[in-house]
C-alpha cells in the first residue's frame, strides 16, 4: 500500500481581518503535495504569501478554508493545543534569526524540544550531544550563543530541530543572517540531511541561487502558485510565471 504524502494541501485560502473592516485575502486555492524525502523550495517576492503558506504548513497558523493533511491525517480544524502537539512530534523548525536562548548554553538550547516531550534529563543530554556531534559542534556544548559565529548558531538551530527526530524540517530563510560562505555551508548540510537521512525539507527563500539547492520549487506570487516543478536552469522561468499572473 502506497504511503500518503507527507503534506497535502487542497484549495487552501487565507484571509486576515482589516482594522478598517473587511478582510484581505493573501492565499488563493493553494494546492500541492509533498512526498517523503523531497527537498522543496517555496519562493516568491516579499508580500507574495510564501511565509503565510509556511506558517500553515508548519501548523503555526490555520487556513481560512481548504484542507490540510499531514501524513494522511486531516489537521485543518485542530485546536491550538493540538497543533502544538503536531509541531512538537513531527516538525523541526530552522529560522533566519536562529531563535536561541542567549543565556543558556548550546547543549541546553538543543535539549529544549526534548524537555517538552517529558524525556528524563539523562536521555535529553545524550540525544542533544548526539545532535551536536552530527553538526560538528560536540566540543562547544558549554558555549553561549553569543560566543559563536552566525554559521555555528545556525548549526545549533539545526541540531535543535533534529533533536526531536522529525521526518520534516521547515527552514524559513535559513541563510538570511549569514554571509555567502557560511550560507553555502548550511545549504550543503541541508542537502546532506536530505540525501543521507531522507529527511523531508521545505525551505522558504526569495533567492533563486538558494532555491537551486532544492530538487523542486513552488513559486508563489500575489497569493497564487505560478510554478510548481523541478528547479529550472535559470530564474527567467519563474519571473515569466509572475508576468503571466499579472496579465
Amino acid at each position: 500500500m502506497a504511503q500518503p504524502p507527507v503534506i497535502s494541501l487542497k484549495k487552501i485560502c487565507k484571509s486576515f481581518p482589516l482594522e478598517i473592516g473587511g478582510e484581505q485575502q493573501v492565499l488563493f486555492d493553494i494546492t500541492f503535495e509533498i512526498k517523503s524525502g523531497e527537498f522543496l523550495a517555496i519562493m516568491g517576492p516579499s508580500g507574495s504569501g510564501k511565509s503565510t503558506c509556511m506558517n500553515i504548513v508548519g501548523a503555526l497558523d490555520s487556513a481560512t478554508s481548504g484542507t490540510y493533511e499531514l501524513y494522511g491525517k486531516d489537521i485543518t480544524s485542530l485546536s491550538s493545543d493540538e497543533l502544538a502537539t503536531i509541531r512538537n512530534e513531527h516538525i523541526g523548525f530552522v529560522f533566519q534569526n536562529f531563535n536561541l536562548l542567549a543565556k543558556r548554553n548550546i547543549l541546553d538550547n538543543v535539549m529544549l524540544p526534548l524537555m517538552y516531550r517529558g524525556l528524563p534529563i539523562d536521555e535529553r543530554i545524550k540525544k542533544a550531544r548526539e545532535m551536536l556531534k552530527l553538526v560538528g559542534l560536540e566540543n562547544f556544548e558549554t558555549y553561549l550563543p553569543t560566543q559563536l559565529s552566525g554559521g555555528m548558531k545556525q548549526r545549533v538551530a539545526i541540531a535543535r530541530a533534529l533533536a526531536g527526530t522529525p521526518k520534516l524540517i521547515l527552514a524559513d530563510e535559513p541563510t538570511g543572517a549569514l554571509d555567502s560562505k557560511m550560507g553555502n555551508e548550511i545549504l550543503k548540510f541541508f542537502k546532506k540531511l536530505n540525501n543521507d537521512l531522507g529527511i523531508t525539507i521545505i525551505m522558504i527563500t526569495h533567492e533563486f541561487e538558494i532555491a537551486k539547492y532544492a530538487d523542486r520549487v513552488i513559486h508563489i506570487y500575489d497569493g497564487h502558485i505560478t510554478y510548481d516543478g523541478k528547479v529550472p536552469k535559470d530564474e527567467h522561468t519563474l519571473l515569466k510565471s509572475e508576468k503571466s499572473r499579472k496579465k
